[in-house]
């Protein structure tokens, strides 16, 4: 039988994870706190899903940044992905459209599955992928371009404008959805780099739905914009839903619990606990989800 040694005692392969002598063990160089570790808490799956996450791992080189996660998106709900810094809540907002293949070093192994496909299967196209999954990041990022093009610039590279008339009709439409037009629509040739930080956000979203996904990703989409920018994304986020799945990573628990219906907490690459945000927010399960809502660590 094979045995593992750790730093103050020896177990075997199939000793369960969860049973070191210390709260904190190292086992095969990994920390082990048995206060966290095992299943995930609350029910991960949901009725008729638009994506689904089995059973996956990511590392950066030797470093295990998320375990085992699964986890389903729901159609026309919001996912909050909620967790301390380098929990890897947006190393799994990444896997769901790829960007993780950007990053030299990355493994992922596990299956996502976008209306039933793996995603990662050797066949799938990331580009139309990307256009199906759409991502906002961070940090507002319009092309160099016009207003006009920023938004133009999907529908155009994927053949989803016939002419100049429907290419109109897309651009308009995304910046009316995105809540843009009345502020944009006299001047659509002008620089995107030129609006303010929370109107080149929302032009980020015109150009994401301009290529009409299927999900939305978004990764902390309001930590740099002052609080009336962030209320109108936060609006925007909740008639988006209506249309697109969406899932957002965010540092705020106030903000995951005004838009979103459904979250996740992630602890030391765990997904913790699931479940709907109200119940997240005011009777969680776990206690390192209880202690991360009251603010005790993160």
């Amino acid at each position: 039988m094979e045995t593992i040694t750790t730093s103050s005692t020896s177990v075997t392969k199939d000793t369960p994870l969860m049973t070191p002598e210390k709260p904190n063990e190292v086992v095969e160089n990994k920390v082990i706190d048995r206060d966290h570790r095992g299943q995930t808490v609350g029910d991960v799956t949901v009725e008729n899903p638009r994506m689904t996450a089995r059973n996956v791992n990511v590392w950066y080189g030797d470093k295990h940044a998320i375990q085992n996660v699964n986890l389903d998106i729901a159609n026309n709900e919001v996912a909050a992905l909620i967790g301390p810094s380098g929990c890897g809540k947006t190393t799994f907002l990444r896997c769901l459209n790829r960007m993780n293949d950007t990053i030299d070093g990355c493994l992922v192994e596990g299956e996502i599955a976008l209306d039933g496909k793996n995603i990662y299967d050797k066949d799938v196209d990331v580009v139309p992928l990307r256009a199906r999954v759409g991502i906002v990041f961070q940090k507002p990022n319009p092309f160099p371009k016009s207003i006009y093009e920023n938004v133009a610039y999907g529908p155009r590279i994927h053949g989803l404008a016939r002419n100049k008339t429907d290419l109109d009709e897309i651009v308009h439409s995304s910046l009316k959805r995105s809540g843009l037009f009345d502020e944009v629509k006299d001047r659509l040739d002008q620089p995107g780099t030129g609006l303010s930080g929370g109107q080149q956000q929302r032009l980020c979203i015109a150009r994401a739905i301009a290529v009409s996904p299927e999900v939305i990703l978004m990764d902390e989409p309001c930590s740099a914009l002052d609080p009336i920018a962030t209320a109108t994304i936060e609006e925007l986020i909740d008639e988006l839903r209506k249309k697109y799945s969406i899932v957002i990573v965010t540092h705020s628990m106030q903000q995951a619990a005004r838009v979103s219906q459904r979250t996740a907490y992630f602890h030391l690459g765990d997904l913790i606990e699931v479940g709907p945000t109200s119940e997240i927010f005011t009777n969680p399960k776990h206690k390192l989800t209880e202690e991360y809502i009251t603010g005790r660590f993160g």
